[in-house]
Parts: structure tokens; C-alpha cells; sequence
């Protein structure tokens, strides 16, 4: 039949998702070449689908990835003819980024909106936010800029559909020469290349994603040696803070003297400083969450959505008051809503963002576009993992019926607390019997979301247990022991979900998480992709109750690593 080659993979539809054959000889160079500018949507086992977005787009754009490239992309790896309308949405699509141009103005010192079309100008200048942000019209197609407007300004335009291209470069920041003591995998030097860009205007800032276990640490630690300047680094808790810093000490020539933690516990600012998303938003607490879901004192705070960031978060001052040259995020998908403001007014700072899943619940993606740069890498999970660079796992799915109480319970209870009877059903402590007689030789890890459910399972395996209430010290210390193989069963709230190194866990059980979150999903695997001494299979277990809302916020959390390319194994609770 003409128009049509039966050997192509991809099926390119009107509405912007494309279907990529798994089973075609070809689905493994047009996977590679879709990823530069399509989000993959969902990967089961035959037929993936990704879905062209602005976004997407406008990163592709970002790095240098032509309209005719998409188009040769989609049209050379077509099954059936392209649709004419999706050709041309990607073309006016990906010329709207920096049609729009953001530059010095050395006249003045600030900085220049400008645009060859002038009516472009006068149509963005029409918009209440962004003409609030520009100042006086320097000649026909130039608009002044104040320099802490820069990022502001930027989202404003993303929101309106006008990404501008940021060339109005950096600050140096006071000069740090540190030299990397490791060799970086070639996978970590391709991203650490998309990242720097040559050096040029545009490079210096964007998002690194790459999955637990694959080295986001080292990439970072080769961006500081990259950029040879006074480095401040953003992590999730004191636990991962000083996991930084231990790297830092091990994997580059750095003197001690020269690094320093700002958190909680110590306020140390150093040419290399290591501070908390916590201590970075503190302010006066206030006592409004539940007295059993885990509370974790360095969880991210509430959004604040009003006022000055600095003035109602002191410690924010840090992240513009000490001549850094590079801002790195780590796990920059959970980046609080404060910092994101303050992050605005640093855009003459290079950034650099790392994460496992640049999947963000609030929507919130478009600012981590604006405000610390665009996609740079994306390394595929299952790629890494064939390559033998994170540890292969099996995640299997054990649903349990609740018994004829429990249902009647979880019946009359009010919707919001529908789930936490399900979810702390003591018909999941069965299973847990079971699997961890099952692997009596393996570091388990038990996962959950309700104190008294974890507090039950600690003391039914005689096993140390951490949550957001454990002193840092004594979190420390257990963490260690693990590691260390000193303890083999290790119980943990959602305080050990980021950021924590545990290369020997190769099996956790999860009885509870927080709802439907896909972030929280893959970072609980996350916790097991170290790659093992004996190349063993990492096991991930979900414990859900049966035809319940646990049973449907499980399926919801495992969308993200199922895109991925895993597979979830279902077993019956009684059986398993």
C-alpha cells in the first residue's frame, strides 16, 4: 500500500502524541532521536507514546535542535504519512523561542528586551505583568531591563507563549580552582558537554536528568571543576547535605577548610557551601499538618505565595549575598516555591539542576525551564541499566483483601481518610512476614507513611526505625550501620526518599506512600539502583490493599517508572 513502510516504527497522529513500535528493527535509533524533543508519555511493552508539547519544543530548541531535524526525525521514522498540520505546529512552534532576545545593555549596565520585530515587542509589552517589568524604550526594537527582573521577566514571557533566549551571560563569581580525582562515565561527560555548551551566552544553566544511581553527584562535582568558581549547593536534608560533602572531599582536591554545611545545625559559609532547601525556607513554624502522617523537619514547607522571599525567608539572602559563580539544585524537581523566587533574581548566576524525574505534581515545570535553564540531558532509566551502570530490579505489585471489619470501616470513614485505613491495613503485615523471611541475606528496606504503622513493623522485626522525628545524629548513625552491613532490616519514613546513599538496600517493601505521587514512586526505586557487587536484581514491592483508593494511588505512583519501560508483576496477597 503507497505511504506506507511496514519496517518504520512510529506512527505520528494529528493530536501530537506519537506511537513508537517497540518491535521494530529501527525503534532503537528512533527513540534516540524522538528524545530530543517529545516527552515520553507511557511505555508498556509493545507501543510507547510520547507527546510533542511546547515545552518539549522549546527545549529542543534550547539545544540547538533545528525544525528541520524534527521534521526529517518524524518523517524518516514514519510508519504512515506525517500530517501536514503537525509539521507546521512544530515549525511555529519551535520559532517562537528566542524570537525574543535578552541581552546587556552596556550603556546603561542593566539589561535589553529586544526583538528584530518590533510589533512583537509592542505585543508582549501590551500584557499587565510583563509591562510592569520593563522600563524605558531605548530605540525602536530595545526595552531596559532592571538586572533583578531578569528571571521574572522570563516566566512572564514563557507564560505568554514567547520564550526569550537569555543572552545576556554571567558573573565569574570569585574564582575556585578545584580538579575532579575520578573519571567521569561517558554518559556523564555527554551531559556535563549539553550543560556547559562551549561556554557559550546560552550554556552555563539547565537540568541534568539522570536515575538514581547513575552519578548526578560526580556531574556535579565536574561542573564546579568546569566552572572553577565559588559554588553553592541545594540539597533536601542534612542527611543528603553531608553526603555532598563527603563527595566533595573524596572525588576532587578540595581542602576541608574550603567547604562548609549551612543547615539546621551549623551555619558555615565556606568557598564551597553545601545548605538546605529547609534552612533556605525556614520560617516561624507553624503547627497545622496531622498528628500521624510523617512530618519530616526537613520536608519542603508550604508554598508561600505572597510577599518578599527574602524578607520572609532571612536565610534566602545566602543565595545572592556571597559572590557564588554556580548554583547547583539538587533534585531540582523539588524545588519550594521561595526558592524559585529567589532563584529569579540570581539569573546572572549560572545554575545547574539535577534530578531522576523532572516530573513535578504542581505543574510547575515551565518554571524550571525559566528560571534554571532548560533540559539539557535526559539518560533513559532501562539504557543505563542495560548498559550495566544501575542495578536491574523487579517491582511486584501484593494486593490484599481487607477483611470483613476492615471494608466496613473503610466504608463509612470520610473520603480523606479512606486511605489511611486502607493503606495501614494490618492485613499487609502477612505479606511483610513472609517477604522478609524470604530475603533473610538482602538489605530490606521497609517504606511507609503513617508513624504508628511504621512505629508497629519496628517493633514486630525488633529493627531500628527512622523518621522526620529522629535526631539528625541518631539518622546518622542507623544510616551508617546499614551501610556498614551492621543492620540488615532498616524501617524508614519518606525522610529516606531522597537523596540517601544506600548502595547495598537491594530490597524494599513500600506498605503506604504519599497518595498518587510518581516522584516519590521513583525515588523510592531509586534507593536500590546502586549497582550491586554480585550484579544481582534489585526487588521493589508494593503492598496494597485490595479494591480500594490504595489500590488506585499505587497505580497512579508507578505511571512514572512504567514509562520507563518497567513492568509490575500482580500477585494475590494470599498467595504471594
Amino acid at each position: 500500500m503507497a505511504g506506507i513502510d511496514h519496517d518504520n516504527p512510529l506512527i505520528v497522529q494529528s493530536d501530537r502524541t506519537v506511537l513508537l513500535e517497540v518491535a521494530s528493527p529501527k525503534a532503537g535509533d528512533a527513540r534516540a532521536a524522538l528524545a530530543r524533543f517529545a516527552e515520553l508519555e507511557t511505555s508498556p511493552e509493545h507501543v510507547h507514546t510520547y507527546r510533542i508539547t511546547p515545552l518539549s519544543l522549546w527545549n529542543a530548541a534550547a539545544a540547538e535542535v533545528s525544525p528541520d531535524e524534527v521534521a526529517a526525525t518524524l518523517t524518516t521514522y514514519a510508519k504512515y504519512p506525517v500530517p501536514d498540520a503537525v509539521l507546521v505546529d512544530v515549525r511555529d512552534e519551535m520559532g517562537r523561542y528566542g524570537r525574543l532576545r535578552l541581552v546587556r545593555d552596556f550603556d546603561s549596565g542593566g539589561l535589553a528586551l529586544t526583538s528584530a520585530e518590533v510589533a512583537l515587542l509592542e505585543e508582549v509589552r501590551r500584557d499587565e505583568e510583563v509591562a510592569g517589568l520593563l522600563g524605558d524604550r531605548l530605540d525602536g526594537n530595545r526595552f531596559a531591563v532592571r538586572l533583578g527582573d531578569r528571571g521574572v521577566l522570563k516566566q512572564a514571557l514563557l507564560r505568554l507563549g514567547w520564550p526569550p533566549l537569555d543572552e545576556a551571560g554571567y558573573v565569574d563569581g570569585a574564582a575556585l580552582d578545584l580538579q575532579l580525582t575520578c573519571q567521569l562515565r561517558s554518559y556523564q561527560a555527554d551531559a556535563l558537554a549539553s550543560w556547559w555548551a562551549d561556554g557559550s551566552p546560552a550554556g552555563g544553566n539547565g537540568v541534568l536528568v539522570l536515575p538514581c544511581g547513575a552519578g548526578k553527584t560526580v556531574i556535579g562535582l565536574a561542573a564546579m571543576a568546569q566552572t572553577a568558581t565559588r559554588t553553592l549547593i541545594l540539597a533536601t536534608s542534612i542527611t543528603a547535605a553531608r553526603q555532598w560533602i563527603r563527595e566533595l572531599l573524596d572525588k576532587t582536591d578540595l581542602d576541608p577548610r574550603d567547604v562548609g554545611e549551612y543547615s539546621g545545625e551549623r551555619k558555615q559559609i565556606r568557598p564551597v557551601t553545601v545548605a538546605t532547601y529547609q534552612v533556605m525556607t525556614w520560617r516561624p513554624p507553624t503547627r497545622d499538618e496531622g498528628d500521624d502522617l510523617e512530618v519530616d523537619p526537613d520536608a519542603q514547607p508550604r508554598p508561600d505565595r505572597v510577599g518578599d522571599p527574602i524578607a520572609r525567608h532571612p536565610h534566602l539572602a545566602l543565595l545572592d549575598d556571597h559572590d557564588w559563580g554556580l548554583v547547583l539544585y539538587d533534585e531540582v524537581h523539588l524545588l519550594p516555591a521561595p526558592v524559585f523566587r529567589a532563584t529569579a533574581r540570581i539569573q546572572a548566576t549560572r545554575r545547574l539542576g539535577l534530578t531522576a524525574t523532572l516530573v513535578r505534581e504542581d505543574g510547575k515545570a515551565g518554571d524550571v525551564f525559566s528560571l534554571i535553564g532548560p533540559k539539557r540531558f535526559d539518560a533513559p532509566w532501562r539504557e543505563l541499566e542495560s548498559q550495566g551502570w544501575i542495578a536491574p530490579a523487579a517491582c511486584t505489585e501484593i494486593r490484599v483483601p481487607l477483611d470483613d471489619e476492615e471494608r466496613m470501616t473503610y466504608a463509612v470513614a470520610p473520603g480523606p481518610q479512606r486511605y489511611r485505613v486502607a493503606a495501614t491495613s494490618p492485613q499487609k503485615l502477612r505479606v511483610l512476614d513472609r517477604l522478609v523471611d524470604r530475603h533473610l541475606d538482602d538489605r530490606v528496606l521497609i517504606i511507609g507513611q503513617y508513624l504508628e504503622q511504621l512505629k508497629e513493623v519496628a517493633e514486630r522485626y525488633e529493627a531500628p526505625l527512622i523518621t522526620g522525628r529522629t535526631g539528625q545524629t541518631t539518622r546518622d548513625e542507623r544510616f551508617a550501620a546499614f551501610r556498614d552491613g551492621e543492620l540488615r532490616l532498616l524501617v524508614v519514613s519518606k525522610v529516606a526518599n531522597f537523596a540517601i546513599d544506600l548502595p547495598e538496600a537491594n530490597v524494599a517493601v513500600q506498605l503506604s506512600g504519599t497518595f498518587g505521587s510518581r516522584q516519590e514512586e521513583a525515588q523510592r526505586l531509586g534507593r536500590l539502583l546502586r549497582p550491586k557487587a554480585d550484579g544481582g536484581v534489585a526487588h521493589f514491592y508494593t503492598v496494597v490493599a485490595r479494591d480500594t483508593v490504595d489500590q488506585g494511588f499505587a497505580a497512579k505512583r508507578q505511571r512514572f517508572l512504567t514509562e520507563q519501560g518497567y513492568r509490575y508483576h500482580i500477585l494475590d496477597g494470599e498467595v504471594a
